[in-house]
Order: C-alpha cells, then structure tokens, then sequence
C-alpha cells in the first residue's frame, strides 16, 4: 500500500496532468534551487546575494514515474542569468534526461552610469555612481571602484544607471609599434623577464608580435603599459 503511495506521488510530481502542466515534487524543486544557489555563490563576489527563480519543463513532455530524480548542473552550462538545471531519473522503468529553466540573479554594488553617456566618452568622477544591481543580468565583468575607470573611453552608449561593463569601455593602447617592451615569459617550472622590441601597437588583450636582441620573433599578449605576457 505504502509503495503504492509513492509510486503515485512521483506519477503526479513528474508526468502530464489533465491540464496540460508539468508539476514538479516541491522537494526536488528546493533541492534544483540549492544546486542552482550553490554553484552560482561558487563564483560569486563577497558581500553578494543570490536569487534563483525557477521555470517549468516543456509541457509537451511525457515522463514515466519515477522513484529517485537526480538533479544536476550540466557541464558547460552558465551558473549566472538564465541557464538550465538537468534532471535525471535514476531509479526507474524508464531512465530519462530533461532540462529545467532556471535564472539566476546575482545582486551587489557595482559602477553604474549616473545619467546618459554617449559612445566615446571618457569617463569621469561625476559621471559615475555606485548602485546595487543585479551583476548577473547582462554578459561582461562589472567595476566596484571608479578610479579603475576614469579616463577610460566608452566603446558604445550607456543609459543612465546602466552598469559600466568590460565590454563597454574601449580597449586601451598599452604601446605603439616600435616601443621596447618587457616581455614575461613563463613556462611550468620558469619564469624570466626580457626586453624586445613591439613589431606592432600594443592593443589591451590581444596578441602583439615582438623582436628580441638575438632576432627571434615571437607572440604574446599585451597586458600592460609596455608588458607583453607570453606563456611556453
């Protein structure tokens, strides 16, 4: 009878009902919730707080009952914003796989806008502010300090509270091509510093070609005012 039970409670928390929804097990919904926090805080900056707003399956799904749902995080799947949480059954006439939506907000104070800035602008004091936002909202790191953005040019327009992100700033010349630059070479067990010359302008990120004294050329990553990293 007890089995009976059961078996009919993990039929109405995991199949079609009469109307058409999926209606999920309230404790596999708060376990989805927790795996979906727990991963996000994960990678979270301190003095943040997580919100996990949970979706529904596809209702045109139609799973056998099911004893033992495994939720889990699939590899490669984002842990901020929206992103989906997979569910397995594990213990089963029938071993399925589904995903459910999820979205993850991710609050903290961050460098927003204070009012409208067009594309161009370089970024000063009185144009920035500090507000709580919701980081995980859009793609590209935010800025907690906004000494780390004054003078830096904006790559397109920002709304007003809009938050200054890596992406919208425009990537910063390190160097000019011809320039003696330090290049930090690394390799597993090693470390050396050397001067060569930059075969080309130093763009923030990216690769630059570069001359040492005894001729040989190689690439490596302008990271800084006249630094070149380059890993072996």
């Amino acid at each position: 009878m007890l089995r009976w039970i059961a078996s009919l409670s993990l039929l109405l928390a995991t199949t079609l009902s009469a109307w058409g929804q999926t209606v999920l097990d309230p404790s596999l919904i708060e376990r989805v919730r927790q795996l979906a926090e727990t991963a996000a805080r994960a990678t979270a900056p301190p003095n943040t707080r997580v919100a996990v707003e949970i979706g529904q399956l596809d209702p045109r799904l139609r799973l056998s009952p099911c004893l033992q749902v495994q939720p889990y995080l699939p590899p490669g799947m984002a842990v901020w914003g929206r992103s989906r949480i997979g569910l397995r059954c594990v213990e089963g006439p029938v071993r399925w796989n589904v995903t459910l939506p999820v979205r993850v907000a991710v609050f903290g104070r961050a460098v927003v806008a204070n009012a409208s800035l067009p594309a161009g602008t370089v970024l000063a004091q009185d144009q920035l502010a500090l507000a709580d936002i919701d980081i995980a909202a859009e793609a590209g790191a935010v800025f907690t300090d906004p000494k780390l953005l004054l003078g830096r040019a904006l790559a397109r327009p920002l709304a007003a509270a809009e938050a200054v992100r890596a992406p919208a700033l425009k990537a910063r010349q390190w160097f000019a091509a011809g320039e003696t630059v330090q290049v930090h070479v690394a390799g597993e067990g090693f470390a050396v510093v050397a001067e060569a010359q930059a075969l080309s302008a130093g763009i923030e990120g990216q690769e630059v070609r570069v001359r040492f004294e005894n001729g040989r050329l190689a690439s490596g990553r302008a990271v800084g005012e006249r630094r070149v990293e380059l890993w072996l």
